[in-house]
Parts: structure tokens; sequence; C-alpha cells
């Protein structure tokens, strides 16, 4: 394993390999990062990783590129951290407009149809395989697994934000390292364990300093790249462009939970609000975002793309939608790099503290149980055709009509979990075979009626 300081070429190269195998969502993309950065190059520590993804789970937005930001900015600075934050989404972003304008200008073709169909159940088990790998890496140890079960009935059963589930972890594991909990103590990392990012900082690289005066040039900046393209849009009275603008920049500093915790309520605004989408477009949105590399918040670029295709005013569709996504895109991510880029001396600062080392420990074993319940739920929307909600009491319950189990989307994901787990297949050829057979399905389901 190589341990010596990256070039910054050789490190463009690494956030582009990073940026195209990105696939299945959260927990496959920072499990592709810790296989990469950590395992494979050596370049960032275990401790020094595990701190940074705590940290990045508290801000709202993706927090995988939001982990690719931090990263990069340890090792190079801002600069470092702006290449690695950008392609992390950039291959994603062309995919998303690619599928995107498919969907809208030729969703109902058979053939496209059925490449949707057979990748989603390939995607559930790069989901679980990726969710296995952060869990034995995050949960070590009794306490952990008690707090990760916790959340997941937290907001599984009793439908509790996001935010407040964080809250109450990070509260308890400040106050149990703060007693001299053993499991909530920092760890340095083992012999050996460092990487290349935390020699510069243990050799006192000047980025990693916090200072205000340049953490407030950060921030300066990235309002003014922020807001200056919503400002204009609004000005120009073009489309739905000012209202997509205004509407996802609010979304950028309340998405605490990534995609699906936000998923709900952009589609009721999407539909009833603004009138960009039809009732049940935004789950194959997710669809498409699931199958693509990148953020699974991507699927507001495929809102962005149809309001935009659908309310363009002078522009025309194609190229208002391009425009739409592309806007949808800038006012989502351009506010991460301002919580990274300034934050992130302060948190590292921070780092041998001993209260928010156990609370950052508590909160990344409760987000593991987040992601287990976003897991389930897609299980639930890939496998059945039909899931029903209800209550009982204040529990919230999400029912499966059996009858309407999909079995040859069971058998693919049956099958794609298998070729990656027990035969080690790599991700994108398992992908092509499933999205392979969708295709041949559709394509004979006329014939076999």
């Amino acid at each position: 394993m190589s341990q010596s300081h990256p070039s910054f070429g050789a490190a463009v190269r690494v956030w582009l390999r990073i940026g195209l195998l990105s696939f299945g969502g959260p927990a496959g993309q920072i499990a592709t990062m810790h296989r990469i950065l950590v395992e494979e190059k050596g370049w960032v520590g275990e401790t020094r990783f595990l701190h940074a993804l705590n940290y990045c789970m508290l801000l709202p937005g993706p927090e995988a590129q939001q982990l690719a930001t931090y990263m990069g900015w340890l090792l190079h600075g801002s600069l470092g951290g702006v290449v690695a934050g950008t392609l992390f989404v950039l291959p994603g972003f062309v995919v998303m407009m690619g599928l995107a304008g498919l969907y809208a200008g030729f969703h109902q073709l058979p053939l496209v149809e059925g490449l949707f169909y057979g990748i989603k159940p390939a995607v559930l088990a790069v989901v679980i395989e990726a969710l296995l790998r952060i869990g034995v890496r995050a949960l070590k140890g009794r306490e952990f697994l008690w707090i990760a079960a916790a959340a997941f009935a937290g907001i599984f059963f009793l439908d509790l934000p996001f935010p407040l589930i964080v809250l109450g972890a990070g509260i308890g594991g400040g106050l149990a390292a703060r007693a001299g909990h053993p499991a909530f103590q920092p760890k340095p990392d083992a012999a050996g364990g460092g990487g290349a990012a935390d020699r510069a900082i243990e050799r006192g690289a000047a980025h990693t300093r916090p200072n205000l005066r340049r953490s407030l040039g950060i921030a300066v900046i990235c309002l003014v790249l922020w807001w200056v393209p919503v400002v204009g849009a609004l000005a120009s009275g073009e489309g739905a462009f000012g209202a997509i603008g205004l509407f996802f920049s609010k979304m950028a500093v309340v998405t605490f939970g990534g995609a699906y915790a936000v998923l709900a309520y952009v589609a009721q605004q999407a539909v009833e609000v603004h009138g960009w989408l039809q009732p049940g477009e935004m789950l194959e949105g997710l669809g498409l975002a699931e199958t693509t590399p990148g953020p699974l918040i991507l699927v507001n670029q495929f809102v962005g793309f149809v309001a935009g295709f659908r309310h363009p005013g002078s522009l025309g569709p194609w190229l208002g939608g391009v425009a739409g996504a592309t806007l949808t895109v800038w006012v989502t991510f351009t506010p991460c790099f301002l919580w990274i880029l300034a934050g992130a001396p302060y948190v590292e600062a921070l780092r041998g503290n001993r209260a928010l080392s156990g609370a950052l420990a508590a909160i990344t074993a409760a987000v593991v149980g987040v992601i287990f319940n976003l897991t389930v739920w897609f299980t639930l929307h890939v496998l059945f055709t039909r899931v029903v909600e209800s209550r009982l009491g204040t529990l919230r319950l999400t029912i499966p009509q059996l009858a309407s189990l999909d079995p040859l989307s069971l058998l693919l994901a049956a099958a794609a979990g298998f070729a990656m787990l027990r035969l080690r297949m790599g991700m994108m050829p398992t992908l092509a075979a499933c999205g392979t057979v969708g295709m041949m399905w559709r394509l004979l389901l006329p014939i076999l009626h």
C-alpha cells in the first residue's frame, strides 16, 4: 500500500475514478471511497476518514459528495476539495441529463422502460452490499448496535425526523464520552494506519489550521456563486427557472438525511404546488437516480429537467430542460462546498475533543440505522408494486401487499446479490446483465400475452 503524499494529478485521476464508480446511494459511495482512499491507496487513515464522515452526516445535503470534498481538501486544500467534489458529481450529472431527456421525450418506449426495470433490482443488491461494508466498520460494539437499532425503529416505526435522531444520538454519545465510557473515547489510528493526509496535518499544513478571515472569504465567494444565477433567473421571468432556483436553494439547507428523507416533500411540492410533475413521476426519477453514479440527490436534477422541459418560456423544451437541470444541480451542490471548505479546519481542530468524538461516533451508528431504513424502503418499493402505510396508535406500519410481489424483480435482486456477495462480480457487469434481462423481458412481454 502506497502512503506517500499523492500528486495533484494522481488525486484528480482517483477522484474521477470514484465519481465513475459511485453507484448504490450513500452507503455504496462511502464504501467505495473507503476502499480506495483508506485500504487501497493509504492516503487517509481510518479514524480520520470516520471523523470526516461523522461531520458530513451532520450537514444538509449529500453526505457522500461532501465527504469527497472533505477528503480532497485534506490532501490538496481548497482547490483539491473543489475538484474532488465536482468530479464526484460530474459523471452522474452527465448520465442523469441524458436519462432525464430520454424520460421526458421517450419514456414510453418498451426498450427504455425495460432497461430501467432491470437495473433497479441490481441497484438494490449494490445498496445491501454497501450497507454491510459500512455497518461492519461503524458498529464496533454492542452500544453502537443498540444506537443503530433505536435509530431504525425511530424513523421506520415512529416517523421521527432525521435531525431529531441525529441530535439525540449526538447528545447521548457526548454524555457517554464525558462520563468515561470506553466505547465512546477517541481512538488513534493503529500503527501504520495513518495516511498521507494525516501526516500533512501533523506537519501543520496551512490549509488545515482554522483561519477566520479565510473562512469568511470562502463563505462570501460561495454565497455569490450560489445566488447570482438564482437572481438572474428571477429577473428574467422566463418559464419555471426562478421558482426552480428558489425551491432547490431552500432544499439545499434542509435536506438532512439525503434524498429519501425529502422525497415525499419534493414530490408533493413539484406536483401539487408547482405542477412540474405528474403523480408517481418522482419515484420514476428516483429509479433513474439509483442507476447513475453520484449522489441520489441528483433526483432533483430529474425534477429540474422535467420542469424546464414542460415550462421552458421562450427557450423551447430541450434547452429549457437542460437549463432547468443545470440550475437545479448548481444550487444543490454549491452550498456543499461552503459547509466543507469553511468549516473543515475547525472540525479538524476539534478532532481530539473527547465529547465531540463520542457524539460523532454515536451519530455514525445512528446513521447506519437510518441507511438501513432507506434500504428497507427501497426494497419494498422495488419488489412490490403496491405498498400501503397505516397507523397503529403512534406506530407507522409499512405493509407490502404480498399479491403485488414482482417475481422477476425478486429473482434479479437475488441473482445480483449472489453475483456480488458470493461470486465477487463487479458492479458494472452486474448492472449491465440485469438491465439486459429487463429489456429482453419487456420486449417478450407482448408476445407472451
